[in-house]
């Protein structure tokens, strides 16, 4: 599995990297990392069609563990997906601005 961490994911996003967070609704209204979007992983197989489209994907969760879960499935149906080493709890620890509320 691919995997990056928060410094590699915030050029990435200056680039235009898409970003998917699969927290849930009440995590991602707490703090986010800007830009991303919330595709909960309760709710990843039935809103595959809300997945941005993108040449590498970029997914994000609390510490690494659901993300990672969803960029397996991902690369099992052909995606380039890439894990967020230590997600946006290591995004906020580093200092790096985030977005909140819903």
């Amino acid at each position: 599995m691919q995997q990056v961490d928060v410094a590699a994911l915030e050029q990435a996003l200056a680039a235009g990297a898409a970003l998917i967070d699969v927290r849930e609704a009440d995590e991602y209204a707490q703090a986010r990392v800007p830009g991303a979007v919330l595709i909960p992983l309760s709710e990843f197989t039935a809103r595959l069609g809300d997945i941005p489209s993108a040449d590498t994907l970029y997914v994000i969760c609390a510490k690494g563990g659901r993300s990672a879960q969803a960029v397996d499935y991902l690369g099992r149906t052909g995606v380039n997906a890439v894990n967020v080493a230590g997600g946006t709890e290591a995004w906020i620890a580093s200092g790096r601005a985030v977005d909140s509320g819903s």
